[in-house]
């Protein structure tokens, strides 16, 4: 059986050719725009969570899923233009306010952001997976792996973040019947 490793450079060392020149098939076109889509809205919540938290671990966390989530947007719109793809329609970007001019009531808790991107970060490294998988061209399974792994690298620095602060939601533990504690 092989490894992980194996199985990428396998992906990677298999000579089709310059696939970059074939059109990308309608799924590679689809996961890609989708997950565009993605991109943009985590932003959209990470900047108006930025308007409400004062927590400063938090707003690190927040910018630096920023930058990742904008690099890889970049990276596919230019991709997109080269391939001659329209743009998905995203949402307008939040204006920077002050986190003590809202309403408690009126902003969500520190706990409610860190789930959010949590729950953000988690459909980012699935649909990763899938858009690898499904990829014909090299050159997009590549992208995706790269991908991948900028998203794991984050969740890599952000889920200890969520442990020591207490806002990690663990499901209940699974006992076996017939298994003691």
């Amino acid at each position: 059986m092989t490894n992980i490793l194996d199985a990428v450079n396998g992906i990677f060392s298999t000579n089709l050719g310059d696939e970059s020149n074939n059109p990308m098939h309608i799924g590679e076109v689809m996961n890609t725009w989708t997950y565009h889509i993605m991109l943009t809205e985590a932003n959209r919540f990470a900047e108006m969570a930025l308007n409400t938290t004062n927590d400063n671990e938090l707003k690190e966390a927040l910018k630096k899923s920023i930058i990742d989530c904008h690099n890889q947007a970049d990276e596919i719109d230019n991709l997109f233009k080269n391939e001659g793809i329209s743009m998905p329609p995203t949402s307008e970007r939040k204006p920077h306010s002050d986190p003590n001019d809202i309403p408690i009531g009126a902003k969500m808790t520190d706990d409610e952001i860190a789930n959010g991107i949590s729950v953000k970060l988690v459909s980012a490294l699935n649909f990763c997976t899938l858009g690898l998988t499904q990829s014909i061209r090299t050159d997009l399974a590549s992208m995706w792996l790269r991908f991948f792994l900028k998203r794991a690298e984050y969740s890599a620095y952000y889920m200890p973040i969520m442990k020591k602060r207490g806002w990690i939601k663990i499901p209940p533990y699974y006992y076996a019947p017939g298994n003691s504690k």
